[in-house]
């Protein structure tokens, strides 16, 4: 391996309180010559927080500036570092090529219908984006939108396709480099023509049109200073005319401090009658009004005047408004809302809140309910009216999705998964019920090889939670199979069994795979949701610590086989759980993770997390129990911890890449094993969203090759 240069200077500054960052370090790299088996060492600048009396150290607060020349000399340090290890492995070529052989397959998408035309999405197998397809009136398919033509590297994403009513328009969101930042192009249906200068520095945004005239889209105000870092808080909504330049688009909401939220978004019902504004501070609860387009003087109705409960339009039914909500029915409802009484009193439950969490779309003039049963899928039809019409047969347990579609379609589709079978789609006649097979998956895996089973185990306090383990028909459960713990457990997300062709690899090279349904998701409600909140946090970690004690106990895997994984929410709880069981397990990977809990909230839209975290400035309770857990400031000096690569990447805009930086540089510190600790960093990518398939294929190499490595595994059972 060649020699590298990494720093080691420590520099002494006066200690400051509640400062923010400090001038980066000026020490040169060529300061310190160490050889690249050795952990890098990072320079510290004596940062000091005060909160509430109580002072934090952040000696690596400099990192935290994405602008710096020293933290690009960092970054390429850290890197070089990684990839002399990671590219020391002799099972690398081989993981690479069964990611490849079970990627690289025709991958095509349900179809949507606009305008009286059929489209959908296809991948022939390693294209980095995925193509937009047009079925035309004699069948025949043509290439309608090719997002691997916007850039020569596929790091321009596309996302948010959005068609006018008529059809005859479309609009769309471009992401360079995965940035959360977007331009919305426009174009004619029939010419394909762009018709107008792109809308510049979108963020956060859905594109709603009403009629052929116009959208309603979001986005803050462009900050001073780094637009990957820099806090964003006051989203406004906008109406664009079509044909009229960007800065003539009319500014509808948010303008205001009575107005100000974090997140604002619009949706306009299927005929065009009424628009529906949401307004948020946080990611659970939100405010709602509804105004009726076809009235040049109408008002804003107010539906949910405050943030206590989440509601979403679902559809329309003339003047009434069908509302999904979880206001005083924590799996979820769907009420209808006549905007000539619309108070809470006069409200009608259309589906009442019933033993499971419901999610629900309308198409072809129908209601469809997909209950998650222990996060398994459950679907059931019902009229505009509430009526039940009947239970849609399901092709075996796993997760359902679709349903959706125009009101008058007189076929709709779903697609049907889960962890060992691949994607498929199933055609549904909304006026009959009948199912049928509309197109199989040309997946090469043979799912058939494998089981999946879903598990009840006790966490700490008493609490059953469920988990679903997928691993080879021949695996002997006897401690030895590679496995991996995959977990999220927070923000009311629901981990659903889904099919992953990264995940597929794993299980082809004799791997488990393990997804428990930690507290703090939604798969039970909003009550599962909270009780993994604030300072409830601990409950998720201790979720997943029992989850690994119970692959452990039942012999699926031993501490020196058992890998945790997690991203975003799901690094925090990997990292988490790293400096609280460090002796557990042997391999950490935590991705795009938000670990440093005092500070999260102070950059991009981070203070938007606040329900589920709280913030470290809310009250001295909170601060101490957010430091209690977060992972930057709970390594311990002189610990054993297991092998750990971070991944995070440059242009990660929503949990910036400061925060696996700075972790990563104090791990390395503290960590007294022999096992690595590195960070891997992607350039020209993001948090997560419109990654390239090269990208992607490249960091499951890295991710599978750091893990086999450290598990002692030379031989795949494919080299058979």
């Amino acid at each position: 391996m060649s020699h590298h240069r990494l720093i080691a200077a420590c520099l002494a500054m006066s200690s400051l309180a509640a400062c923010d960052t400090d001038t980066a370090p000026q020490t040169s790299v060529d300061d310190a010559n160490q050889s690249s088996s050795m952990t890098p060492t990072t320079i510290e600048v004596d940062t000091v927080d005060n909160y509430f009396g109580t002072n934090v150290k952040d000696p690596y607060r400099w990192l935290e500036d994405d602008q710096s020349q020293a933290t690009a000399d960092w970054i390429g340090m850290q890197n070089e570092h990684t990839r002399d290890y990671l590219d020391d492995f002799t099972l690398r070529e081989e993981i690479s090529e069964t990611l490849y052989d079970l990627i690289n397959f025709e991958r095509t998408g349900a179809p949507f219908f606009e305008g009286g035309s059929a489209y959908f999405y296809r991948n022939t197998g390693l294209q980095n984006q995925s193509v937009l397809f047009r079925v035309d009136d004699d069948g025949q398919e043509t290439v309608f939108l090719d997002p691997n033509t916007f850039s020569d590297d596929g790091t321009v994403s596309m996302s948010g396709v959005s068609f006018s009513s008529s059809g005859s328009l479309v609009a769309y969101q471009l992401s360079e480099g995965g940035s959360d930042w977007r331009r919305i192009e426009i174009r004619d249906v029939e010419t394909g023509a762009v018709i107008e200068p792109a809308l510049e520095d979108v963020k956060f945004s859905n594109i709603a049109w009403v009629g052929d005239s116009g959208f309603y889209y979001s986005s803050y105000e462009k900050p001073d200073g780094s637009e990957l870092s820099v806090k964003t808080d006051q989203h406004l909504l906008f109406f664009h005319t079509i044909g009229e330049p960007q800065a003539s688009d009319k500014l509808i909401f948010g303008a205001s401090d009575e107005e100000k939220s974090r997140y604002v978004s619009a949706s306009v019902t299927q005929d065009d009658r009424f628009v529906v504004i949401s307004a948020s501070n946080t990611t659970s609860g939100n405010k709602l009004w509804a105004r009726d387009l076809l009235d040049p003087e109408a008002e804003r109705v107010p539906l949910f005047p405050t943030e206590e409960a989440d509601a979403s339009l679902l559809d329309n039914n003339g003047n009434v408004l069908l509302i999904k909500t979880n206001l005083d029915a924590p799996r979820g409802r769907i009420v209808a809302i006549n905007l000539d009484y619309p108070t809470p009193e006069n409200w009608t439950d259309m589906i009442p809140e019933g033993e499971h969490v419901i999610n629900v779309r309308s198409g072809g003039g129908y209601l469809f309910a997909e209950s998650m049963v222990d996060a398994l899928s459950r679907v059931t039809q019902y009229s505009l009216e509430g009526d039940l019409v009947r239970t849609i047969d399901l092709p075996d347990l796993g997760t359902a999705s679709g349903f959706g579609g125009k009101r008058d379609q007189d076929r709709l589709f779903f697609t049907f998964a889960n962890y060992r079978i691949a994607p498929a789609i199933f055609e549904l006649d909304p006026k009959s019920g009948e199912v049928s097979l509309y197109r199989e998956s040309k997946s090469p895996f043979n799912g058939n090889k494998y089981k999946t089973e879903q598990v009840f185990y006790t966490s700490k306090d008493g609490t059953q939670v469920p988990m679903i383990i997928t691993y080879g028909l021949d695996t002997e459960l006897d401690g030895s199979a590679p496995t991996i713990l995959y977990g999220y457990g927070g923000f009311n997300i629901s981990l659903r069994p889904r099919f992953s062709n990264t995940v597929a690899a794993w299980l082809e090279m004799g791997g488990i795979y393990a997804v428990p349904n930690l507290r703090g998701g939604g798969e039970y409600g909003r009550d599962w949701h909270r009780a993994g909140t604030k300072m409830q946090k601990q409950s998720v970690f201790d979720d997943f610590i029992a989850a690994a004690e119970y692959l452990i106990a039942n012999d699926y895997t031993s501490k020196g086989k058992l890998a945790l994984r997690g991203g975003s929410n799901g690094g925090l709880l990997v990292a988490a759980v790293t400096t609280q069981r460090p002796e557990l397990f042997q391999v950490s990977l935590p991705a795009v993770g938000v670990l440093d809990m005092l500070r999260y909230h102070k950059f991009t839209a981070g203070a938007g997390w606040a329900y589920d975290y709280g913030t470290s400035e809310e009250s001295p309770e909170m601060f101490e129990y957010l430091l209690g857990y977060s992972p930057l400031h709970n390594t311990r000096p002189g610990t054993e911890y297991p092998a750990t690569l971070i991944t995070t990447a440059e242009r990660d805009d929503r949990v910036v890449p400061a925060h696996s930086f700075k972790f990563a540089a104090q791990l390395q510190k503290d960590h007294a094993g022999s096992t690595p600790v590195m960070i891997r960093i992607e350039s020209d990518a993001g948090h997560g969203a419109g990654t390239p398939i090269s990208k992607q294929i490249e960091l499951f190499t890295d991710l599978y090759s750091f893990t086999l490595k450290n598990m002692g595994i030379e031989k795949l059972p494919t080299s058979d």
